[in-house]
């Protein structure tokens, strides 16, 4: 918005040059949702405290320590998604449709996390939106998007250390879908201890923010090897945006936590994360600077695959950072060492731009 309404003022006053710049719009993206973040987090945790009585529910199955959480608010995601809301619309270009696709896919995967959240803490039913129904709405949003998704880009992906794309055709929309649905529900499964699930996405943003810039850029793109997708660098500041939201809210949810994320804002966060990858053809490689994410959600189709063919569990307890638990690391000591892989693979991401 500000970019629509100030850079046509640049040839009268030079200091509205600065809008051109992609960086300089994504580093005040993000010091902008932090800070709206910070400043509206108290007031926002005191209103879930007030209409959630009891909380989020706590497993009884799950570690003990665990009990002590109860009572702990949830749904602190509408945080997130209202401030990265904000940012974004503030310091990207409104002409951009990979900026409203973004935010399509980002508070649509959010609503059906809100309706989910709602259902549970607010009507007190334990199970939630059907696993059916929050499927279907998953597909759907992400059917929308990935149809209108390549009318701006070709249907091709990018591999990893391999001066190559695969063009898929026809195939190609619904490949977005599942990477859409997946990565939604892989942040989901890995928001089970504080703090875990949004630093680990915030470290992948800030990944993608670097791969879409050069995206957007053809001589970069071009010296990398990488698909040049013309005007996909303007998702560097949703990016930024998501990155200083994230940052924001780990302030309030670190250990001990003072709010839960809640389905409203991990089903957001992995879809938005999907969606950039897939706009610039990046899908493979969000599986690696998500590798985290990838090993929650396959810990948990092994131990339910495991259960139902053989009756026996490979894992203590699944999602896996709950199986480490269980085997006595604390609670801290599990987020840690997590969020260090999560950093290690983002970094590997990065890396293979020039290990082709």
């Amino acid at each position: 918005m500000l970019f629509n309404l100030l850079y046509p003022l640049h040839e009268q006053y030079p200091i509205f040059n600065l809008f051109q710049y992609i960086t300089f719009r994504t580093v005040y993206a993000l010091i902008t949702a932090l800070v709206l973040c910070w400043i509206m987090g108290p007031g926002f945790i005191r209103r879930m405290k007030t209409y959630q009585v009891k909380g989020q529910p706590i497993r009884s199955d799950g570690p003990s320590t665990h009990l002590a959480k109860a009572g702990t608010p949830t749904m602190g995601g509408a945080l997130i998604l209202l401030v990265l809301t904000i940012s974004t619309l503030l310091w990207a270009d409104m002409g951009n449709g990979f900026i409203w696709l973004a935010l399509f896919v980002t508070l649509g995967y959010g609503l059906i996390g809100w309706y989910d959240d709602y259902l549970k803490i607010i009507r007190a039913n334990p199970k939630g939106l059907a696993g059916r129904w929050k499927l279907f709405m998953q597909v759907l949003i992400g059917g929308i998007a990935a149809y209108l998704l390549v009318q701006f880009t070709s249907p091709v992906v990018d591999i990893p250390f391999f001066k190559t794309q695969w063009d898929m055709g026809i195939w190609y929309v619904p490949f977005v879908v599942l990477v859409l649905v997946g990565s939604s529900n892989a942040v989901n499964l890995t928001d089970g201890l504080d703090g875990l699930a949004v630093a680990p996405t915030f470290m992948v943003a800030i990944a993608l923010a670097v791969i879409v810039y050069v995206t957007g850029h053809a001589t970069f793109a071009d010296y990398l090897l990488i698909p040049y997708v013309p005007g996909a660098g303007e998702l560097t500041i949703f990016c930024g945006a998501m990155v200083g939201a994230c940052l924001g809210f780990l302030w309030f949810n670190t250990y001990p936590a003072q709010v839960f994320m809640g389905d409203v804002g991990a089903l957001a966060l992995g879809g938005a994360l999907g969606f950039v990858a897939c706009a610039v053809h990046q899908q493979l490689l969000l599986a690696i600077a998500g590798g985290l994410f990838v090993l929650e959600a396959v810990s948990v189709m092994v131990q339910v695959a495991s259960f139902k063919l053989t009756g026996k569990r490979v894992f203590r307890m699944a999602p896996i950072h709950h199986h480490f638990e269980l085997k006595g690391w604390a609670e801290p000591k599990v987020i840690v060492r997590f969020w260090i892989i999560a950093f290690l693979l983002a970094l590997v991401a990065l890396s293979t731009l020039k290990l082709r």
